[in-house]
């Protein structure tokens, strides 16, 4: 399932999106024109909160425990957060990690952000996936986020 913070784009006709503008402009109005469909702009199911930034369970965990830290600004890459959201990321990152290894105990973790929908990017408001792992888990983890190409993970 996708989800898209705005309309989707690309079902739009050039007449409605001339091509000869900057690139990523069509990206930017569109997270402009209805941030009331972005799942991540309420904060409703946030665990904890900070002034710039939040973290939620993920509705659809690669492992149990997988949490999302998320700026309360809407912004569609991380590229596009401050400097001061980031830090507030990074944060509740520590704060949901000591969370999770008292509440899960992992053996390991990935950390990912994914940034446009080429890099897997679903929801275009930006979060950082903390996902505990376990030995186990996967037959083989050598390669960890390598592994978002197949052919790449084992080297």
């Amino acid at each position: 399932m996708r989800h898209h913070c705005a309309l989707q784009w690309e079902h739009m006709s050039s007449a409605v999106w001339p091509s000869r503008q900057p690139a990523g402009w069509r990206a930017k109005l569109i997270a402009m024109i209805n941030l009331n469909d972005c799942p991540f702009c309420s904060q409703d199911d946030a665990i904890i909160k900070s002034e710039l930034a939040y973290a939620r369970f993920d509705k659809f965990p690669v492992n149990p425990g997988h949490v999302l830290v998320i700026p309360r600004r809407h912004v569609s890459s991380f590229f596009d957060t401050t400097q001061a959201e980031r830090q507030e990321m990074l944060h509740l990152i520590d704060q949901m990690k000591a969370l999770l290894d008292r509440q899960y105990a992992p053996d390991g973790y990935n950390i990912g952000v994914n940034v446009g929908e080429p890099s897997g990017q679903t929801v275009m408001h930006v979060h950082v996936h903390l996902i505990p792992r376990h030995k186990g888990d996967t037959p083989n983890p050598r390669g960890g986020v390598r592994g978002v190409i197949p052919s790449k993970q084992s080297y």
